[in-house]
């Protein structure tokens, strides 16, 4: 009988973590991901900056005991302090990162990222070692973005660098080499598959946005569409969840156009709350300008909130384009005049949440786990 070797899993990420009575945290998303990941390794070993002072709602603590850690700096090429501050750290950075890939049997990258784009480099030196990568950002080759997410993309893609490694992307392009395998991320379990109560168009129509109110993501946006369709008369309302850079000129503009009674701001709440927003709302907006595989349009979809959303990355895959979602134009006009339509036919949109809770209940985390149970223990 062939004794299976020990899994030593080593992390590499950018994503900001806390420690509190010995126990390590993180953002709730990302941590549950990785809760799966570690449960077939038998030592895990984390190499992330070490920043988060306080928990709060968004975080959770990792489940795996006795997890090995290695505090690195962040590394923020916006502006010229952060620049000369990841200048000097990085070399030493790059020693950590060198040694936690050493001592691991199955190295596995976090991208895209600063730190990522690192770990890709190091990852160079161990061409023996079994490696996987998360490229959680949008993976379309043709999409605009920054020099180092595409350096990213170039190396992690290119099978002369980068050898043994599955890099799991968001959707199917045209270029991509033995390396890299659609994948997607899951939220829900085959258990959470329950019935779900029909939305009458006939009663207040509720819209939902979830998500960090940055620029990035446009919230703005998503007012400015209930804006209009107030003004045409229709009962509506937006829940916000979530927090963010934006709020203070969301609210000034709610303040401003008399929106308060009609849109709502919740912060960032725990998953059951917004789980309970989906299931009791019509509608999901999420005119973000980037994406990889936007939970929480999966999400919505799950529960029957139907998704409005921009046409980025995989998002035209996922809502079949247009048949089980509706794909903004960002042009709000146009934009109204087709919530307009779905908001007058209840048949269509009956017809469309169905495709929708179909399509998205395939997605679930026992698939999910079975796929990355066979990736770890490769």
């Amino acid at each position: 009988m062939i004794q299976k070797k020990p899994v030593k899993f080593t992390i590499i990420t950018h994503v900001p973590h806390g420690r509190i009575d010995g126990q390590f945290f993180a953002y709730a998303p990302y941590v549950r991901e990785m809760n799966i990941w570690t449960k077939f390794a038998d030592a895990v070993q984390i190499v992330a900056p070490v920043e988060l002072n306080q928990k709060t709602a968004i975080h959770i603590d990792y489940e795996f005991p006795n997890i090995g850690f290695s505090a690195i700096k962040s590394m923020d090429l916006l502006g010229f302090k952060g620049v000369l501050r990841t200048f000097m750290h990085t070399p030493k950075t790059a020693v950590v990162i060198f040694k936690a890939m050493q001592q691991s049997t199955h190295i596995h990258l976090r991208c895209p990222g600063n730190i990522g784009l690192l770990g890709c480099l190091i990852q160079i030196l161990f061409p023996r070692k079994i490696k996987t990568a998360k490229y959680a950002g949008n993976w379309d080759p043709k999409a605009t973005q920054p020099f180092t997410y595409r350096l990213q993309k170039w190396i992690l893609n290119n099978t002369f660098l980068t050898k043994n490694m599955t890099v799991l992307v968001y959707g199917q392009w045209g270029g991509a080499s033995k390396n890299i395998m659609p994948f997607f991320t899951a939220t829900y379990h085959d258990s959470d598959k329950k019935a779900v109560a029909a939305r009458s168009l006939s009663e207040p129509v509720r819209f939902l946005f979830a998500g960090t109110l940055s620029p990035g993501k446009r919230p703005l946006y998503a007012i400015e569409i209930i804006k209009k369709l107030s003004e045409k008369g229709y009962d509506v309302s937006l829940d916000f969840f979530g927090e963010g850079s934006e709020l203070p000129m969301l609210q000034a503009f709610c303040n401003e156009s008399h929106l308060n009674k009609r849109i709502h701001f919740h912060g960032n709440q725990q998953e059951k709350t917004v789980r309970k927003a989906y299931t009791e709302s019509h509608f999901l907006i999420l005119p973000s300008k980037s994406e990889g595989w936007p939970k929480v349009v999966a999400e919505s979809m799950f529960w029957g909130c139907f998704p409005i959303s921009s046409a980025v990355s995989c998002v035209p895959f996922m809502l079949d384009h247009g048949d089980r979602g509706l794909l903004l134009y960002m042009n709000i006009e146009q934009d109204i005049a087709q919530i307009e339509e779905l908001l007058q036919n209840q048949a269509v949109y009956n017809h469309k949440v169905a495709a929708c809770i179909d399509w998205s209940r395939k997605y679930t985390l026992d698939l999910f786990e079975n796929q990355i149970k066979a990736l770890v223990q490769q």
